[in-house]
């Protein structure tokens, strides 16, 4: 509700930055779906479309690269509405993923006309996938250029929105710490069904849900006793590479 000529409130703004077609349904979708369901304004910034290395189902069929870059564009364009989110995409290539200064204007670009309040993003290290620590680089470079004053392009500065990386494949050999938990239990079904929109990576459908279990398990346990939180809890996980800002410990 507003009061005489007091401007509506602009929601808030998510911003994920992925590297491949499927990334932010797998790693990321429950958070995106809860975001979208608070009417938060959800951006999936997607650099390729996984189409030469998470595409193995389609090169086998004997599809085109033109054909198989069309399937998983519409597979994610599927999930992403599914979730309630806007997707972007780069068209970058794949394995390699090469951060150029044109790829890093245009994600300065999106930093500024989307504003974020939250980044989502790949962790640092990832030694199965080289394209998931490229997108991590490319992330955190715009975030930091878009907040600079003389870098040029379009829009306004950002502020220092807080990043959280999502989980990868592979978490043991990536450096990764489940830092933080994310209750995904009331967009679960959101979320599965976003996974099955990616026809490409059928195998990963059974795998991402067994995850889900696994982290709300983990989640229970560290939210104490009595909380009455469902019997089964789904849960994504999260790590923090910058500081909490808070004005008391919770």
């Amino acid at each position: 509700m507003t009061h005489g000529n007091a401007p509506a409130a602009v929601p808030r703004s998510t911003l994920v930055v992925t590297a491949h077609a499927g990334d932010f349904v797998w790693r990321a979708g429950g958070a995106i779906a809860l975001a979208a369901s608070r009417g938060e304004k959800v951006t999936i910034a997607c650099l390729t479309f996984g189409e030469r290395g998470e595409s193995a189902k389609a090169w086998r069929e004997g599809r085109k690269l033109d054909e198989i870059k069309a399937i998983r564009r519409a597979e994610a364009e599927k999930a992403a509405a599914t979730l309630g989110a806007e997707v972007r995409f780069f068209d970058a290539g794949d394995y390699p993923l090469l951060a150029t200064p044109g790829l890093t204007d245009r994600l300065v670009e999106v930093y500024r006309a989307t504003q974020p309040d939250v980044v989502l993003t790949h962790p640092v290290e990832d030694p199965y996938n080289g394209d998931h620590p490229a997108a991590n680089r490319m992330a955190l470079e715009a975030r930091v250029l878009a907040q600079a004053i003389g870098y040029p392009g379009e829009g306004e500065i950002i502020g220092a929105p807080p990043v959280f990386y999502f989980e990868p494949h592979q978490p043991e050999m990536s450096g990764f710490r489940p830092e933080v938990l994310l209750d995904i239990t009331e967009v679960w079904e959101t979320k599965r069904e976003a996974m099955e929109c990616l026809a490409a990576q059928r195998h990963l459908w059974d795998y991402y849900t067994d995850l889900a279990v696994r982290r709300g398990v983990q989640l229970k346990r560290n939210a104490g006793p009595n909380l009455g939180l469902p019997h089964k809890t789904m849960a994504e996980a999260f790590m923090r590479p910058y500081p909490q800002i808070a004005k008391e410990l919770a």
